[in-house]
């Protein structure tokens, strides 16, 4: 292996690991448009999403059929209709989407079975769920023109496709829907790919698209002067889908756009088009800092961060409540005040939803973690984790080997994120002094 090769392997690498440690556990929602299939990228596509994958992303697979299933008609001496954008769908073209959905998933799962030596898929085992995840209900009539068998998503079965994933699958899914009649409808890839993560609450919801991504100026011609815009804040792109006109077809504008938007203002942290054209475009925007196509974010996500001066109310109100049980140690606005340089929050629009304190112990290269607290309103949607890390980063960031904390009510919580009780002795001396033996308090240490 050629020095150069070397040289400039192990700095890319070092440089993509902090986006496997951030995208581990994570959920994404990837929908995939039928043209990538019929363009022969599936291959490539399957070798990327296995890789991430087995990097720990929860992955949700939603296919399109547009291309194919016009193929279908066509082959039947049918021409495709679509009224607003959505495809007319009678009895005929039903068949033909059944046909296609059914030969697509064959294929799908065929190119996650394959696993040739010296290819990204050597070794890999990649499990597909698939199945009738999704309750449809008919378009109807709209403005005169009655869309037959074209349907809505009316429910999404949450609890069967979360097992799934935690089960370790790939959940794969058609864009169809039955009735609680039985009866089948065509759905849209992009509205069951942005209902399901919207669902989900997935952490991501990406588009592989035969567009590159939104142009800085949609209105201007493609160029070198008019690249990509990397990253949209939703009230941008908000803005921008109000000026442009109602889209059509796939690679009108506004298209995908719509389906981003309305999946960030839904609880999705991030929406993305990408271009399938482009082979890793799926690698270049998950592990690469600048990416390749069209990240929507909403920017009133929350800020995790050190306090200041002006959060010590909102830290004393977060705190309040569980004072006043027992679960906190009592602390004064003066001593907040003094230590608020010690305190990381979690700030959503101004409003503290989690705190935690570090006071450390150079001499015994460790440090404590105190007034741990997370808002009932955010519990279980990883907040704790969340300030338990940045209190992490701060300690190793002082060269310190160890946190610890004394709780009496919430050990378990912290023996789950590796933990381990110890005898109160084990503090340090200036620590130790302070101990309340009354309280009983377990010590719990974490080595860093």
């Amino acid at each position: 292996m050629s020095a150069v090769f070397n040289f400039t392997f192990v700095p890319w690498f070092r440089s993509v690991a902090p986006y496997i440690h951030m995208h581990r556990g994570k959920t994404f929602v990837v929908g995939i448009a039928g043209e990538a299939i019929a363009a022969g990228k599936l291959p490539h596509i399957a070798q990327d999403l296995a890789l991430i994958q087995s990097m720990g992303v929860k992955i949700v697979l939603v296919h399109g059929f547009r291309p194919q299933v016009n193929e279908q008609l066509r082959a039947k001496g049918q021409e495709p209709r679509y009224s607003h954008g959505i495809r007319i769908t009678d009895e005929i073209a039903l068949d033909c989407a059944q046909e296609a959905a059914g030969q697509l998933r064959y294929e799908i799962e065929a190119a996650f079975s394959m696993g040739l030596p010296n290819t990204p898929m050597a070794g890999s085992t990649v499990r597909m769920i698939s199945g009738n995840f999704l309750t449809a209900r008919p378009v109807g009539i709209v403005d005169g023109v009655d869309f037959k068998h074209s349907g809505l998503v009316r429910k999404v079965d949450v609890a069967s496709i979360q097992r799934s994933l935690d089960f370790g699958a790939m959940v794969l899914l058609s864009p169809f829907g039955f009735s609680p009649t039985g009866e089948a409808f065509n759905l849209s890839m992009e509205e069951v790919a942005t209902r399901v993560a919207t669902e989900l609450q997935a952490d991501k919801l990406i588009f592989l698209t035969e567009v590159p991504g939104i142009r800085q100026d949609p209105l201007a011609p493609e160029g070198e002067d008019n690249p990509i815009d990397t990253e949209l804040p939703l009230a941008a792109a908000e803005k921008l889908l109000a000026q442009l006109p109602k889209p059509q077809q796939p690679t009108d504008t506004a298209f995908y756009l719509q389906h981003c938007v309305q999946a960030c203002k839904g609880g999705v942290e991030r929406s993305h088009i990408l271009p399938f054209a482009v082979d890793g475009s799926l690698l270049l925007e998950v592990y690469v800092h600048d990416g390749i196509g069209t990240m929507v974010v909403d920017e009133k996500l929350e800020e995790l961060r050190e306090a200041t001066a002006d959060d010590v109310g909102g830290i004393l109100q977060l705190i309040e409540p569980f004072e006043k049980d027992g679960t906190l140690v009592k602390r004064s606005r003066t001593e907040i005040e003094r230590d608020i340089e010690a305190y990381s929050i979690i700030d959503h629009d101004g409003v503290i939803f989690a705190c935690a304190a570090l006071y450390p112990y150079p001499e015994a290269r460790t440090a404590e973690m105190a007034a741990v607290t997370v808002s009932p309103q955010s519990q279980g949607q990883g907040d704790g984790e969340k300030i338990l890390k940045r209190i992490e980063q701060r300690a190793r960031a002082m060269g310190l080997q160890s946190i610890f904390v004394l709780t009496t009510r919430t050990m378990h919580w912290f023996i789950k994120r590796g933990f381990q009780p110890v005898d109160p002795d084990w503090l340090p001396e200036a620590r130790k002094r302070k101990y309340n033996w009354d309280r009983k308090s377990q010590v719990l240490v974490k080595k860093l």
